[in-house]
């Protein structure tokens, strides 16, 4: 071991005697910085202190023939302001070992974790392939600032719909919060805190009049695949999900309580849904097939239907409803209740929703109900607050 003040130069020219594994040199010009040089004449320079405990540790700085002396100087200077202020040089450099990149945390934690309850899980996959994959894959985790978030946000707005932008900000938000739950390395905040979502004015409200409705159902009845009637009249009676209904098994309702127990849902929990007693009837018109567990399972297969668009699209159509989609018939059911008097708490539990906010998208009110509701007050107050009106004028329309 060797004490001296080291140059360049120094450096440059040392060499291990022979005989000799390494020549470890400290240099007096910086406290704790130490260069060593092998037999085989590798150079290397590195931080000797000791943690906490009293024991010796040694991170090494970077190799001499990567760095100026005095660059490595600046690095064993940052490392002392370092143990001056408390924090283990080593201990971080092995967190920062352990920050996971993006691509890693999402292969080996988020996507496992997701499976195991998301019905809708591969919509995730496609959102991550398309999008978050091909922009964060290689970044570690700790690395994805605020900034990167709002470019992202907004870059995806440029290029689509600000529904598109708010699902990957939504998705990114809930990345960074099971990692924050989960305790993974490096990561104390949440980068897509603060980043409002866009204003979507693009949704679309459909609702079935009653007229309409009527239409949809003769349309139905009439098709050529036989389990459409019930199947679309399930939907509008239950608001469930078409994927819901589709998979609905007979051990799944509960006909004496009047009750649905969805096992699997959006949310990946099970949920419970009241049957009214036109859904029970159209359950007790569903021919039931001996050869499979399904309640509108596809006669030819005897297993749930892949995809109905061809039955449902005709028979849109032909009712004059090319517009209206099926997830309608969900908007329909909501609206329905909502303008028979029932509140959003009822209606939010019924479509299994887990924010009232979610339920309030469904919550249209019918013209006639919102003149019912203006018209309250006239009826409350009577004629004592309307004005007298001269005969000559009772031929205007008001």
């Amino acid at each position: 071991m060797t004490t001296m003040v080291l140059t360049q130069k120094i450096v440059d020219n040392l060499i291990c005697e022979a005989g000799r594994k390494k020549l470890t040199v400290f240099d007096k010009g910086c406290k704790n910085f130490v260069l060593e040089v092998s037999n085989t004449g590798r150079k290397s320079y590195y931080f000797r202190y000791q943690d906490t405990r009293g024991v010796t540790r040694q991170p090494k700085l970077s190799d001499a023939n990567s760095i100026t002396l005095k660059q490595a100087r600046s690095l064993a200077d940052s490392y002392r302001n370092k143990l001056s202020m408390g924090e283990d040089p080593l201990k971080q450099k092995a967190a920062l070992k352990q920050v996971p990149t993006f691509a890693q945390f999402i292969d080996e934690q988020y996507l496992p974790f997701v499976k195991t309850y998301k019905a809708s899980w591969s919509t995730d996959v496609s959102q991550l392939k398309n999008h978050l994959l091909p922009r964060f894959a290689n970044r570690y985790m700790d690395q994805i600032t605020r900034q990167d978030i709002v470019k992202m946000h907004y870059e995806r707005k440029a290029t689509g719909a600000a529904g598109s932008a708010n699902r990957l900000l939504i998705m990114m938000r809930y990345i960074f919060n099971l990692a924050i739950r989960w305790g993974v390395a490096g990561i104390k905040t949440n980068p897509c805190a603060g980043v409002p979502l866009l204003e979507e004015n693009n949704k679309m409200e459909r609702y079935l009049s009653v007229e309409e409705g009527q239409r949809l159902y003769q349309a139905v009845c009439n098709s050529d695949n036989p389990m459409l009637k019930h199947i679309v009249s399930m939907l509008i009676l239950t608001g469930a999900r078409k994927r819901e209904v589709l998979d609905a098994k007979w051990q799944d309702f509960d006909i004496e309580r009047s009750t649905w127990r969805i096992p699997v849902t959006k949310s990946g929990k099970a949920r419970h849904v009241p049957l009214s007693d036109g859904a029970l009837t159209v359950l007790s018109s569903v021919p039931v097939n001996q050869y499979t567990p399904y309640v509108f399972a596809n006669p030819a297969t005897s297993k749930p239907f892949i995809s109905i668009y061809r039955a449902w699209h005709t028979a849109r159509k032909q009712a004059g409803l090319a517009d209206v989609r099926m997830h309608d018939l969900r908007h329909s059911f909501a609206s329905l209740l909502i303008n028979s008097g029932r509140t959003l708490y009822e209606v939010q539990h019924i479509l299994g929703h887990t924010q009232v906010k979610t339920t309030q998208r469904y919550a249209h009110l019918s013209q006639d109900t919102l003149l019912d509701a203006a018209n309250a007050a006239t009826r409350a107050m009577g004629a004592v607050m309307l004005p007298v009106v001269s005969p000559a004028l009772t031929h205007i329309s008001v």
